[in-house]
C-alpha cells in the first residue's frame, strides 16, 4: 500500500467516527481547515497533473519535460524538481512502470519523501522548563509577521498560559502601536516603547517585565530591513546577546516569517536570513492566497529548515500547526481519487 492509501485510509477512518472524541473533533477540524485552505493550490496544481496523466499514455521524454515544467510552476523550485525527476526517471526504469496511471501513487510517495528526509520532523514550539518561554520572529516588512504573532499569543492564552507581546521593531511607522492594539484586542500583555528606540533596550526591559509578572510565553517582534543586511545582523546579535543574558538558553525558537504568495522570493529570504541568526523554523503565511502550495517543498530542501506552522486563512483557527500527512493528503486527493481512464 503506498503512502497516499495509507493516509486516505487514515482520514477517512477519523470521518467515519460516530463518538467523537476531543481528540478526533480537532484533528477533524484542523483535516477540513487543510482541505479548504489548500483550494486553490488543489485546483491549479493537481488539475495540472491530472490533465498530464490523461494525455499520455505512456511515459516518455516528452511526459518527463511537462512534469517538470508543471512542478516548477508550482514553486517547488529548479533544483528540487530536478533531483525528483532524476529519482522518479530511476524508478520507472527499474521497476518497468509504462503506464502513467500507475506513476501517480509513486510521484505523491516521492514528494512526501523529499519533505521528510527519513524522518518525520516535530512542528512542536519548544518550551523551557523554567518561564518564561521566549519565541522571537523575524522577517521582511508585509509578510503578516505582527499578524501570526497575535494569532499566536491567541493560542497560547487558550492554552492558559500568561503571554507577553513586546515590541522590538521600534523603525517601522505603526509597529508598535498595532501590536498593542493585537495585545487588548486578545487579551495579553504587552511592553513597548516609543518609535525610535533602541529595539534590544526594549526587549531587555520587557524581558525584566515578563519575570516579575510570572509571564509564561513571550512573543518579540523584530524589525525586518533586510535591505541593509549587515545592520540588521548585528542588531539580531544585540537582541539574541541581549535575550540569552536575561533569560540563559533564549530563545527558545527563532521563527522566520514568510508570505507564501511571494514564492521563490520568499525562498531567497529564508537563505538570507538564515545566513544572518540562527533560524529554528518556519511561518508560512497566506498559503490559501496561492495557486503554488509547492513552496512547502522547496524550503525544506532548499533551505534546510522545518515549516512549524502555515496560515490558511484570516481566523487564529486558520493558523495550523504544519502536518506534512495533512498537507499531502489535501493537496493530492483530487489527484489520486480521479478514476483511472
Amino acid at each position: 500500500m503506498g503512502l497516499f492509501s495509507k493516509l486516505k485510509e487514515k482520514f477517512i477512518k477519523n470521518e467515519e467516527v460516530i463518538n467523537d472524541t476531543t481528540n478526533i473533533k480537532t484533528e477533524k477540524e484542523s483535516l477540513e481547515i487543510y482541505n479548504k485552505g489548500l483550494t486553490k493550490s488543489r485546483n491549479t496544481f493537481t488539475s495540472r497533473l491530472l490533465d498530464l496523466t490523461r494525455r499520455h499514455n505512456k511515459i516518455d521524454d516528452e511526459y518527463f519535460e511537462e512534469l517538470e515544467e508543471i512542478l516548477i510552476m508550482a514553486d517547488i523550485g529548479v533544483n528540487t524538481v530536478m533531483k525528483f525527476v532524476d529519482k522518479l526517471r530511476k524508478r520507472v526504469k527499474e521497476e518497468k512502470i509504462t503506464d502513467p496511471n500507475f506513476l501517480k501513487e509513486i510521484i505523491v510517495d516521492e514528494l512526501f519523501i523529499i519533505y521528510v528526509d527519513g524522518e518525520l520532523l516535530s512542528t512542536n514550539l519548544k518550551r523551557s522548563d523554567v518561564n518564561p518561554t521566549v519565541y522571537l520572529f523575524v522577517g521582511v516588512n508585509g509578510v503578516g509577521k505582527t499578524t501570526t504573532i497575535a494569532k499566536l499569543a491567541l493560542k497560547e492564552k487558550e492554552a492558559n498560559h500568561k503571554v507577553l507581546l513586546i515590541a522590538g521593531d521600534t523603525f517601522r511607522a505603526g509597529a508598535t502601536s498595532q501590536l498593542k492594539e493585537w495585545s487588548n484586542r486578545i487579551g495579553v500583555d504587552f511592553y513597548g516603547k516609543k518609535e525610535g528606540v533602541d529595539p534590544a533596550s526594549v526587549i531587555y526591559e520587557g524581558l525584566e517585565y515578563a519575570k516579575i509578572n510570572n509571564i509564561d510565553t513571550v512573543l518579540i517582534d523584530t524589525a525586518g530591513r533586510l535591505q541593509n543586511k549587515t545592520n540588521l545582523m548585528m542588531e539580531l546579535e544585540k537582541i539574541n546577546r541581549v535575550i540569552a543574558k536575561i533569560i540563559p538558553n533564549a530563545p527558545h525558537e527563532t521563527l522566520l516569517v514568510i508570505d507564501a504568495t511571494t514564492g521563490q522570493n520568499g525562498i531567497s529570504q529564508a537563505k538570507a536570513f538564515k545566513e544572518i541568526t540562527n533560524l529554528t523554523g518556519i511561518v508560512l503565511t497566506k498559503l490559501d492566497g496561492t495557486a503554488k502550495g509547492g513552496i512547502v517543498l522547496a524550503i525544506k530542501e532548499e533551505v534546510n529548515l522545518p515549516v512549524k506552522y502555515i496560515g490558511l486563512g484570516e481566523t487564529a483557527k486558520d493558523l495550523q500547526e504544519f502536518d506534512i500527512e495533512k498537507y499531502i493528503y489535501s493537496l493530492f486527493k483530487k489527484f489520486m481519487e480521479e478514476n483511472n481512464e
